[in-house]
């Protein structure tokens, strides 16, 4: 997968599987807070309300872009 490309969420469940977390019924949003956090990064998805981010190589950016500006 390349990186900046918007994921579906059964994307989302299968790396977050193969990270040992399990999905349960959180939504997108929880999910890939909670990979980030795993992962040892800032949980900050849809956070960028401005429209802008400062993290350029992150997995979620152009998603979370998106999802932020909704």
């Amino acid at each position: 997968m390349k990186i900046q490309e918007i994921m579906k969420i059964q994307e989302i469940k299968a790396i977050a599987k193969a990270k040992g977390i399990k999905t349960g019924n959180l939504i997108k949003p929880e999910l890939i807070r909670t990979i980030q956090k795993s992962e040892g990064n800032f949980d900050c998805y849809g956070s960028a309300m401005s429209g802008s981010c400062d993290q350029s190589n992150c997995l979620w950016r152009k998603d979370c872009l998106e999802f932020s500006t909704k």
